[in-house]
């Protein structure tokens, strides 16, 4: 006797295997077991559910209900609560279910079914099917303030499961304040490519950083330099595909940030050039704005620094500023040493409260001797 011959005849011995499973050489896979691995969240949870009469009468009244049991509640995920008049000898009743899972931790189905008998006895039971929900990615967040009013987030998303997943997509959902412009692409042409490559796989353990600007709405623009506390930048959706093809979302929470503190005034850059000539006179703009509660009247001084040299008359009267209002203020200065230089050396005199405020490290530039040719 042959060993499939020898397992075909263990299958149909075996009482606890389907009738007819022999013939598709699948036997005991045809039967859910009591516990069949892990899902991650974010994915579908899919169970095709089939009752089966084994016996030689007709019963009636057959109601099957199918529950998913969370740590937090009872799902039905039955598409119909209504009950089949009757099922025949070696007739089934089947049904597919599905359930996009959004709970870590212990799941249960449980698949209940009642009948009545052809001598009007009501039978019950039921079964019960555990599975783990685990975690598929890790994301952490950071956030970098610019010398603008442009905030940068870094999302390093790393795979904490035993498999490769494909990358499908990674985006960031702005809040109402900010539009965002992704940083993960390289201009190949006419045509973008990810910076990840064409293959955007992600190996077990592996970690990914994705790299997004925002920059307010110009609604909310002036409004960006005296908000105080926590603010709302958006959330992240991802979207994966694991080795069979399945896939998997998920959103994050809503990203927040603590914004910066400017005291009472913030000064900004509005212009400054990258690259400046040594000793010749360059242009930048600054923008003052009252973060306080109450009007400032305003005097700036510009002190020189070693290598830094304003150009024009210290003591400045700027004048009354409203809170939250902003002023604009072009200046000019060059630099007598070469390298890279940082401008330094403003101050803002608030005459009311007889309160100054110091700006050094406001900015740098590259200072460079220009180039000239020699005589011929």
């Amino acid at each position: 006797m042959s060993a499939g011959d020898l397992f075909i005849r263990l299958m149909k011995d075996d009482p606890s295997t389907v009738k007819g499973a022999e013939t598709l050489i699948l036997g005991e896979m045809l039967t859910l077991p009591q516990n069949f691995g892990n899902i991650f969240l974010g994915e579908t949870f899919s169970s095709y559910i089939s009752v089966h009469n084994d016996s030689n009468q007709v019963v009636k009244d057959i109601l099957v209900k199918a529950d998913l049991q969370t740590s937090s509640q009872r799902l039905n995920l039955s598409a119909s609560n209504s009950a089949v008049s009757e099922l025949k000898p070696e007739c089934c009743i089947d049904d597919v279910i599905h359930h996009e899972v959004k709970e870590i931790g212990t799941h249960i189905l449980v698949c209940a079914v009642s009948y009545t008998t052809q001598t009007g006895e009501k039978l019950y039971f039921r079964k019960f099917f555990k599975f783990q929900v685990l975690k598929p990615l890790d994301v952490k967040t950071k956030f970098y303030n610019a010398e603008t009013d442009e905030v940068f987030l870094e999302a390093q998303i790393q795979n904490i499961t035993t498999s490769p997943m494909f990358m499908e997509k990674v985006s960031l959902e702005p809040s109402m304040m900010y539009n965002v412009t992704e940083l993960n692409n390289v201009s190949a042409g006419i045509e973008s490519e990810s910076t990840f490559g064409r293959m955007s796989y992600l190996q077990p353990l592996d970690t990914r950083q994705y790299l997004y600007c925002l920059k307010p709405k110009p609604e909310f623009a002036e409004k960006a330099g005296v908000i105080k506390g926590v603010t709302v930048i958006g959330k992240l959706d991802i979207v994966w595909k694991t080795n069979l093809g399945e896939r998997g979302r998920l959103q994050t929470s809503q990203l927040q940030r603590m914004a910066p503190g400017y005291g009472d005034v913030r000064l900004s850059l509005e212009l400054i050039p990258d690259t400046v000539s040594l000793e010749e006179p360059f242009d930048i703009t600054c923008k003052i704005t009252n973060c306080s509660e109450r009007t400032m009247d305003l005097v700036l001084e510009m002190c020189n620094t070693r290598s830094v040299h304003w150009c024009g008359v210290s003591g400045r009267q700027l004048g009354k500023l409203s809170p939250s209002a902003s002023l604009s203020i072009p200046l000019k200065l060059l630099s007598s040493v070469q390298g890279l230089q940082s401008i330094s050396g403003l101050r803002l005199t608030d005459t009311f409260l007889k309160r100054t405020y110091e700006y050094d490290d406001i900015a740098q530039v590259c200072v460079v001797c220009p180039y000239t040719s020699p005589e011929s």
